[in-house]
């Protein structure tokens, strides 16, 4: 039984490679400036006049900026290697093996069947992770993973942290395992807002047991999202649990 996980996504498909190289090249000559606004307008303006953007989509200034800031977030974290790990795992490969974790991450050695989701810090919520495409360590001594979502292409990779933003995917529960949730339980709920559905953690506040029927469970949970504190009665296909449950 799949998941889908949607997640609100640019239209824009992608800067060229031209545009890639100036935007570089800007970046090491103005720095944070490159974050301001009107800095980020005027040059996503001569991009969209270029003729290398001749038939294709438009450039939003955001998409600019947002670029800039993913850059400028990478630039800051100083990759250092911590006392307890050796230096030759602080060598960051190019490519990071598909679904898999080095070993300093401290998980299993053997992760080829297992999935994982991860949180993005951009809207806090759960995504499956298609691919692990590198890792670095904090000058904290912590790891991150720069991981691709299982949908969406390069521009939504992402940072994060492997202690506290991967875990083994969480698992959809079928109709006749809703006996298995129980009240106090974290479970993984798809929140369906007019804007948005996408996956948010939660805790079950009240179950109401009802007889199944024909489509299955009828049972009502009452749970109540980490992220916001919001209430809301949700059925059984809206559920996930963790592989612990």
């Amino acid at each position: 039984m799949d998941r889908l996980r949607p997640r609100e996504r640019r239209v824009f498909s992608g800067f060229t490679k031209l545009e890639v190289e100036k935007m570089e090249k800007v970046l090491k000559e103005s720095g944070e400036q490159t974050l301001n606004p009107d800095f980020c307008k005027r040059l996503t303006g001569g991009f969209n006049r270029s003729s290398g953007r001749a038939g294709k989509p438009a450039i939003k200034w955001i998409e600019v900026q947002s670029w800039f800031q993913d850059r400028l977030q990478e630039c800051t974290h100083k990759v250092s290697c911590p006392p307890n790990v050796s230096k030759e795992l602080c060598v960051l490969p190019e490519t990071f093996p598909s679904n898999k974790l080095h070993e300093s991450s401290q998980m299993p050695e053997d992760l080829s069947e297992l999935e994982f989701e991860a949180r993005s810090s951009k809207d806090g919520a759960w995504y499956d992770v298609d691919t692990f495409l590198t890792h670095r360590f904090l000058s904290s001594g912590e790891l991150e993973v720069r991981v691709r979502f299982v949908g969406f292409g390069a521009e939504e990779d992402e940072w994060v942290n492997v202690k506290k933003a991967v875990r083994e995917r969480s698992l959809p529960l079928e109709h006749s395992e809703c006996h298995k949730v129980k009240v106090g339980d974290i479970v993984l709920c798809f929140q369906e807002r007019r804007d948005q559905a996408i996956y948010y953690d939660a805790h079950v506040v009240e179950i109401q047991r009802k007889m199944h029927d024909i489509r299955g469970c009828r049972c009502l949970f009452l749970i109540r999202y980490d992220h916001d504190n919001t209430e809301e009665r949700v059925h059984l296909r809206r559920l996930c649990c963790r592989p612990t449950c």
